[in-house]
């Protein structure tokens, strides 16, 4: 990810929010209907970023401490404007600044519909055991829909999800986004077979590479793909550690069984676990535990 990259990210998820928080609260509204308008576009922005951002990187606990100061600001805000009338004759700048937030809160009530399309599928689903231990992971990548999972773009990925893990404070890494491989946390975490099966396909021998290198002509790079025995489905995980991987071709595999590391090989941003099953060359949704993982989704 590339500097400007971080500089969206950071202005798009804590700039912006806080701007309009602070705006709801501070504000001098002339009627109870441009505070209402501000209102549900700042609520329906925030719940956007809520849902739809990935807090990883700056800490999954501070969206909780933004939606409180919401509710802060909006209760706030209606003790200075609930005495104003409901409407009134409008100047021609209150005028615009009202569409304006008409417009807005039409365009982040459209982005949340299409958010939580994405939080359920009427697809069958293979019920998996989780292919990791002894932490807090976050999915940074899940569901059914691209705003929430790039992966879901993409028909034989589509229900794709991407792991990492976080620290006590909610964060995945030291650092915003460091070049050492080892201050992410889940680099080096073993995996262990989310089923019993067979292995069909290994790679173990591409290097882990510096963020933000990537090796787009071996998407998967070091990846384990398994036939599930129950489910008669294909498994990949992928961007594996070099030389970790210690299944073999045609090896019987049992649940549970330990196959190898975290890395960051092949076309990876980042060290993280990917996982998604196939049938027949079709992504088929996952449960674990009876979970369908979507984007900040906790598994401990």
């Amino acid at each position: 990810m590339t500097t400007l990259a971080i500089l969206e990210l950071f202005i798009i998820q804590l700039i912006l929010p806080t701007v309009f928080i602070i705006s709801l609260w501070k504000g001098n509204f002339p009627s109870k209907l441009n505070w209402l308008t501000l209102v549900v576009f700042t609520v329906l922005f925030t719940t956007w970023q809520f849902f739809s951002s990935s807090w990883d990187w700056f800490s999954y606990y501070l969206r909780f401490i933004m939606m409180f100061f919401l509710l802060l600001s909006t209760y706030s805000s209606w003790k200075k404007v609930r005495s104003l009338p409901f409407r009134i004759k409008f100047n021609r700048s209150q005028k615009m600044s009202l569409s304006f937030n008409v417009l807005l809160l039409l365009v982040f009530g459209a982005y949340n519909i299409l958010t939580f399309s994405g939080f359920t599928t009427k697809d069958d689903a293979v019920e998996l055991d989780f292919p990791l231990k002894n932490g807090t992971y976050y999915v940074g990548q899940g569901g059914n829909h691209v705003l929430i999972n790039y992966h879901n773009a993409y028909a034989s990925q589509q229900y794709a999800i991407d792991v990492v893990k976080l620290n006590k404070f909610g964060i995945r890494a030291a650092g915003i986004y460091p070049e050492e491989l080892d201050n992410f946390f889940i680099y080096g975490e073993q995996l262990y077979s989310p089923c019993t099966g067979i292995v069909l396909e290994v790679r173990n021998d591409l290097p882990d590479l510096t963020p933000p290198d990537a090796d787009s002509e071996n998407a998967e790079g070091n990846f384990l793909n398994l036939l599930c025995e129950d489910e008669d489905v294909n498994v990949y995980i992928a961007h594996m550690q070099k030389g970790t991987v210690v299944a073999k071709e045609g090896e019987r595999i049992q649940k549970g069984q330990p196959i190898g590391l975290v890395g960051n090989s092949g076309n990876t941003s980042e060290p993280h676990l990917h996982i998604h099953a196939e049938k027949n060359g079709v992504g088929v949704p996952i449960h674990f535990n009876g979970r369908f993982l979507i984007r900040n989704s906790l598994v401990w």
